[in-house]
């Protein structure tokens, strides 16, 4: 059985954890077949987005806790290994849309965090589950999450063990809408059709940029940070072959 599912529709490409029987946990297999995946669709220049769902009744339960165990009596030199498929995720140029089908949990809250959007269905909950099973959260956890929604939210859901529903993770900025269950696959696509419209390389190039500001705290930083890249932008044929239709039809009317 492959424990991730690829289809393509032109360039969106989707990618189901297809474990249901364990819940789409974070397994060792599932890491790998998640690097695999974006080693594969990353030089493709024909998919341009990403859409990240779970098979069955959740999206992912989260960490194995016997590979919890096993890396605790590592004293942590293999922790990063149970990392490794949501961070691929996360450093990915591509765009990135987490269709949340059900239970994301722990681990499985970092793949949601990993992505650029995230879209909720009805029977989503989002569980960050570490300190209920007595470990630190790891993997960037707590920065991710708290740098798509407020302080106050984030420590509700760390520190005080609250679930969100899907409408609430939407109300309070963790997912971007909530949708009817049935619509939530095609509703995450759509979103991931509009991003391919971009060119590829100015969409990576515009991400990166909005992930760097996280470093800036005044407004001159702000305006440098963008300098190069927009320069760069308007040498691309993207923006030079716009100029010269919106010229061609000025000189047309006139």
């Amino acid at each position: 059985m492959n424990l991730l599912q690829i289809e393509r529709r032109e360039h969106v490409a989707i990618l189901t954890f297809n474990d249901p029987e364990r819940r789409n946990v974070v397994s060792s297999e599932m890491n790998q077949a998640l690097l695999a995946a974006f080693d594969e669709l990353e030089p493709d220049e024909n998919i341009r987005a990403v859409v990240l769902t779970g098979s069955g009744a959740a999206f992912c339960a989260g960490a194995i806790l016997d590979d919890l165990l096993e890396v605790a009596e590592d004293k942590g030199g293999a922790l990063p290994n149970i990392y490794a498929g949501f961070l691929r995720v996360a450093h990915s140029p591509l765009a990135t849309i987490a269709a949340v089908n059900g239970p994301a949990v722990g681990a499985g809250m970092n793949m949601i965090l990993a992505c650029d959007l995230v879209i909720a269905g009805n029977s989503a909950k989002f569980d960050t589950r570490f300190l209920d099973i007595g470990i630190h959260p790891g993997g960037g956890h707590t920065w991710r999450l708290r740098n798509i929604t407020d302080l106050a939210t984030a420590k509700a859901m760390v520190l005080f063990g609250q679930i969100l529903s899907g409408q609430e993770a939407a109300d309070r900025g963790v997912a971007w809408e909530c949708v009817n269950d049935e619509d939530l696959l095609e509703s995450a696509v759509s979103y991931a059709e509009r991003a391919a419209e971009f060119p590829k390389d100015l969409f990576a190039i515009t991400k990166k940029t909005l992930h760097e500001t996280a470093a800036i705290t005044e407004s001159v930083q702000s305006v440098e940070l963008e300098l190069a890249p927009q320069r760069w932008s308007m040498q691309q044929p993207a923006f030079v072959n716009m100029i010269s239709r919106l010229k061609d039809r000025i000189e047309k009317k006139n």
